[in-house]
């Protein structure tokens, strides 16, 4: 009956077709035997089997997964099967039969139960620590990239080929809003929101990307090739702040691969940058951010565009109006909204501003020259400003 049943699978169950026909002869024609004994007892006795007898099932579960087996084709055959078996158990009933035929029903459908569970509970076990192990071996890689200590003995060992150029992205991941609420606990919301980011960072680059990441952020190694559909775009940060249900903010710098730890610096300095600014999330190269990074190369010029503003320490006031002013496009009407003032305290306030600096906003030159001392004295400073 076994074998017959083996047949049925090979010809009829469409998935099975695709299994070598030694596991079909072997170990399914095995498996199928002893489940037709559990079967036999289960009647005899009307009992359906524990999860002790029930330990073949999970065993050749845990076996196929690792194998590769899709478990949709392990619990159609599952399924199969018993069908099978319920028909043969009933085709000899008669109209007199009915009582006996309903108990049968029972028991084959609790069975069909157990058999899903064991089935499902050994398949995903084995698939979690597949994933945990490759999610290991892709930390420890990406440990060593970003140090510098790449190889490709390191790549046999984990299993994970190294890649001639990265994509490094620098990720800030901000607090969920149920990591503020009192009534959750903060530990598991956030670690709830990096899971979702992990899946979906998975399924986005089919578990190509190497990564580092807390619940706050970290480093990300996207590897490249010919094909565009495997760089960090900002659709891609999209995707990833919507299963993270939080904004992002990430900086990307591309490279070769014996030049990651340069490139990650350089990516980390960027997003720190993007914080100083106050700009809002999003992703950010280093096109974007060209005035700012060089404005922290530092020397003589730069410290000296930073002190341009000094006059004006004891002013608050005044720093509060420039910067309104700058981000309204110097229009003092809604400035003046933003700073609860009247117009013409605005005017005073930017006359002020001329006389203390000599930098005058109602010049082009002005204008620019209070940008970019706002500019490099917050880099000077490195004071994140929140709005």
């Amino acid at each position: 009956m076994a074998s017959r049943m083996v047949g049925y699978f090979e010809t009829c169950v469409a998935p099975c077709r695709t299994l070598p026909g030694e596991q079909l002869r072997g170990d399914i024609t095995k498996l199928t035997r002893s489940c037709l004994t559990l079967v036999a007892e289960m009647f005899d006795r009307r009992t359906v089997p524990d999860g002790e007898k029930l330990s073949a099932v999970s065993e050749s579960a845990t076996q196929w997964a690792r194998e590769g087996v899709p478990l949709s084709t392990i619990l159609r055959a599952y399924h199969e099967g018993v069908r099978i078996a319920f028909g043969l158990v009933t085709a000899r009933a008669e109209a007199d039969d009915v009582d006996e035929v309903l108990i049968a029903t029972d028991l084959m459908l609790e069975l069909l139960e157990a058999i899903t569970v064991a089935v499902s509970d050994a398949y995903g076990d084995e698939q979690h620590l597949v994933a945990k192990e490759h999610q290991t071996a892709a930390q420890t890689l990406a440990s060593a990239l970003l140090s510098g200590r790449g190889s490709s003995a390191l790549a046999r060992q984990t299993g994970i080929p190294i890649a001639e150029s990265y994509q490094v992205v620098a990720l800030s991941i901000p607090e969920h809003a149920d990591e503020r609420d009192p009534r959750v606990d903060a530990n598991v919301a956030a670690r709830r929101k990096l899971r979702r980011l992990q899946s979906e960072l998975a399924a986005v680059f089919i578990s190509r990307a190497l990564a580092l990441l807390s619940t706050k952020g970290g480093t990300l190694l996207i590897p490249l090739g010919a094909d565009d559909d495997t760089i960090f775009s900002a659709a891609t940060l999209d995707l990833l702040a919507e299963a993270a249900e939080v904004p992002l903010t990430a900086t990307a710098v591309a490279g070769d691969t014996d030049r990651i730890p340069e490139s990650a610096d350089q990516a980390h300095e960027l997003l720190n940058l993007v914080r100083v600014g106050d700009k809002p999330p999003g992703l950010y190269q280093m096109s974007d951010l060209a005035v700012e990074y060089q404005l922290t190369r530092g020397g003589p010029a730069t410290r000296r565009i930073a002190t341009i503003l000094d006059p004006l320490e004891d002013h608050p006031e005044l720093f509060d109006t420039m910067r309104a002013y700058l981000g309204n496009d110097m229009n003092r009407q809604p400035t003046a909204r933003q700073l609860y003032v009247h117009p013409n305290t605005v005017d005073y306030r930017l006359r002020r501003i001329a006389q203390l600096t000599s930098i005058d906003l109602a010049t082009s030159a002005g204008i620019a020259q209070a940008a970019i001392a706002l500019l490099a004295r917050d880099l000077d400073r490195g004071v994140t400003r929140h709005l």
